[in-house]
């Protein structure tokens, strides 16, 4: 039996649970922060009758030395830290924002005139320093460490109810394809078999796990699809691409994303008309967003039936956006007379 790849078995650790400390909006935060700490401290050295303005600028200059002393180490220990387990992490952590308190209140305590020793006073100074910095920490990581369980549990939440509902996509399309093949079997066998090799083909590049593919391969399995749907209805289906030369082809879009809808435009708009019509696909980029946009046309004459559905292709693509990018990129429906167009929206953020 062959050993599993070394990334199989050795997985890429997760991030831990500790905010990137190497990015500017973190330190700005963390500044932010400890400039609010300070300003307590000084209000209540206030109260008790020292000068606040002094005690102020003295209590920032030492509480911003401790947090920027805490931020370029905990910078520089992120890859180390990445490999540890939480405990591990949090230890470190909170032994290096002790350790750099020390330090610099030593530090300040050097700086003082008149201060030449460590006696009962300065003891008391750097022993105080360490209580505050240990409760702040202690609130700090405890704050960070429950912030990174819930995020994870939302987004462990978002996977699975995506995986669900891609699994619920895979069997429909599975039911309407093989109908196609077994029509094609009374009628055209060499034609059956080619679809049969084309769904093959499909369904090979489907059944991986990833929530996401690149656009090149969306596009791929679409249109081996619509090879399928046009073995069964010929001349009558026709189909229209728009591609922007702008839209990357890089970009990750969910698996499975425009299959449905196009199945829906055919079911809708194409089936029931004898002569049937065409399938306008379009992607155009907008700033920092692709738009897509299915159109189909919609049965006019009285002979002409009107199908009617679930929707739930449509509510199942609706989640899925909304789970993978948010409210933005939630599907959108516009309706005429004539046609009937689903559109909605991915950032390029997502592309690789």
């Amino acid at each position: 039996m062959k050993d599993k790849p070394e990334a199989a078995r050795n997985p890429e650790p997760s991030q831990t649970f500790l905010p990137d400390f190497c990015d500017t909006r973190v330190i700005v935060r963390a500044i932010f922060m400890s400039e609010l700490l300070a300003l307590i401290l000084s209000l209540a050295a206030w109260v008790s009758g020292r000068g606040f303005w002094t005690s102020l600028f003295m209590t920032s200059m030492f509480v911003q030395w401790v947090t920027l002393g805490n931020v370029l180490l905990l910078c520089l220990s992120r890859t180390w830290m990445r490999n540890r387990s939480t405990r591990m992490v949090m230890s470190t952590s909170y032994l290096i924002i002790l350790v750099v308190t020390v330090l610099v209140s030593l530090g300040a305590l050097s700086l003082t005139p008149g201060s030449t020793r460590l006696g009962p006073d300065s003891l008391i100074f750097v022993l105080g320093n360490v209580g505050i910095s240990a409760i702040v920490s202690a609130v700090a990581l405890r704050y960070f460490y429950v912030q990174h369980q819930w995020k994870s549990n939302i987004q462990a939440e978002a996977r699975s109810r995506i995986q669900g509902l891609q699994a619920r996509i895979r069997p429909h399309f599975l039911f309407n394809s093989m109908n196609t093949i077994a029509a094609l079997t009374r009628t055209d066998p060499v034609l059956a078999e080619t679809a049969v090799v084309d769904l093959a083909d499909l369904f090979r590049a489907s059944l991986g796990q990833r929530e996401r593919v690149p656009l090149s391969e969306e596009l791929k399995f679409t249109r081996g699809y619509i090879n399928i749907e046009k073995l069964r209805l010929g001349d009558r289906l026709k189909v229209d691409w728009e591609i922007d030369e702008t839209v990357p082809e890089s970009l990750e879009v969910p698996a499975l994303v425009l299959q449905p809808l196009i199945e829906n435009a055919i079911y809708h708009g194409i089936e029931p008309q004898t002569t049937g019509g065409t399938v306008s696909i379009s992607m155009s980029r907008n700033v920092d967003m692709v738009e897509f946009r299915i159109t189909n046309p919609l049965p006019t004459t009285l002979s002409s039936y009107k199908r009617t559905g679930n929707k739930m292709a449509q509510e199942n693509i609706r989640q899925r956006l909304r789970l993978a990018y948010g409210e933005p990129s939630v599907p959108w429906m516009e309706k005429t007379e004539t046609q009937y167009s689903v559109s909605f929206a991915i950032p390029l953020e997502s592309e690789t």
